[in-house]
C-alpha cells in the first residue's frame, strides 16, 4: 500500500494543474471570440470567397487597372492553404507584405492597412483562421501587365508607397476616437477603397479617405471626410450609424456594390460601441 505522504505530491500536482488547464482553455476560447471579430472586422469573408460553398478558398478575381488579382486561398489546408503557416508567418504577411519563402505581396492584399494593426489581434486573428475548415484549393496566378507581372518590383514599390509603422494612439484624443482610428485605418482598412491612388498603385497618403473614383471593378468609392462635398458630412450621427451598421441611407435607401458586402461582412458585424468610436473618428477629418 502507497504511503499517504508519498500520494502527496502527485495529489499537490492534480490540484494545481487542473484549474490551469481550464483557464487556458477559457483563454484559447476567449482569444480564437476576438479573432472571430478582428475576423469581421477586416471583412476577410468578402475578398476570400468566390462559392459559397468553399469559404474562404479564395479565386475571387479582382479587376484593377492593372490586370486582374485573385484572392487566395487563407484557409488551415496545409498545401495549398495557410494551414502550414507559422505565427511569425502570419504577422510578417499581415505587416510586412512577404510570403512565408520571403516573396513579395501585391498591395490588392491590404497589408499596407493591416501593419498598423496590433500583435495582439494578429495573433488572435490567427488563432481564429487556423480553426476554420481546411479546403483544397490551388490559387490562380495573377493576370497582370508587364511590368507589374514582376514581383521582385515590389521591391521599389514598397520603399515609395509602404510605410509599416504600426498604429500609435494620439494622446490628445478620446478613446472612442482612437479606437475609431484604428479600426478604419487598420484592420478596416477602409482607405484602400475610399483613398484616390497614384500611378503606381499607392495610396496618396495626404488624400487619405477622400474619395476614390477608380474603386474596386471600376467603381466611383465617396469620400468619408467632412468636407462640404462629400455626402456624409451632411449626415447626423444616426444616419451615419444605420448606413454602416445596415447599409440605409437618410432618404431610405440602400448602399449597393462592394459597400454592401462590407456591410454584410463587417460593419454590420461589429458592436454599436465600435461603430460610433469610428463615427467619432470620421467626424474629425476634413481635407
Amino acid at each position: 500500500m502507497n504511503s499517504p505522504i508519498l500520494m502527496l505530491p502527485a495529489l499537490l500536482i492534480a490540484i494545481a494543474t487542473a484549474p490551469t488547464t481550464e483557464a487556458t482553455e477559457r483563454e484559447i476560447n476567449n482569444r480564437v471570440k476576438s479573432g472571430e471579430y478582428i475576423f469581421n472586422m477586416g471583412g476577410c469573408a468578402s475578398c476570400h470567397t468566390a462559392k459559397d460553398d468553399q469559404p474562404l478558398a479564395g479565386g475571387l478575381p479582382m479587376e484593377t487597372p492593372f490586370g486582374v488579382f485573385y484572392t487566395p486561398n487563407i484557409t488551415p489546408d496545409e498545401s495549398t492553404g495557410i494551414g502550414a503557416w507559422s505565427s511569425a508567418d502570419f504577422i510578417r504577411a499581415m505587416t510586412k507584405g512577404e510570403a512565408p519563402d520571403g516573396s513579395h505581396y501585391y498591395p490588392a492584399f491590404p497589408y499596407t492597412s493591416y501593419s498598423k494593426m496590433s500583435r495582439q489581434d494578429l495573433l488572435a486573428l490567427k488563432q481564429f483562421m487556423d480553426k476554420q475548415t481546411p479546403i483544397v484549393s490551388k490559387n490562380k496566378s495573377h493576370e497582370l501587365a508587364f511590368p507589374f507581372n514582376i514581383r521582385p518590383l515590389m521591391t521599389l514599390w514598397k520603399l515609395v508607397n509602404f510605410d509599416d509603422t504600426p498604429f500609435q494612439a494620439n494622446k490628445e484624443k478620446s478613446q472612442a476616437w482612437n479606437r475609431g482610428a484604428y479600426i478604419v485605418n487598420g484592420p478596416g482598412h477602409c482607405g484602400e477603397c475610399h483613398s484616390p491612388r497614384n500611378l503606381l498603385g499607392g495610396i496618396k497618403a495626404d488624400e487619405l479617405i477622400t474619395g476614390n473614383p477608380e474603386g474596386p471593378e471600376g467603381e466611383t468609392v465617396p469620400g468619408l471626410t467632412m468636407t462640404k462635398d462629400n455626402r456624409v458630412s451632411q449626415w447626423s450621427d444616426e444616419d451615419l450609424l444605420f448606413s454602416i451598421q445596415i447599409g440605409m441611407t437618410p432618404d431610405g435607401d440602400f448602399l449597393g456594390g462592394s459597400m454592401g458586402h462590407v456591410i454584410e461582412n463587417s460593419t454590420g458585424r461589429l458592436s454599436e460601441t465600435d461603430l460610433k468610436a469610428i463615427i467619432e473618428y470620421l467626424r474629425d477629418t476634413e481635407s
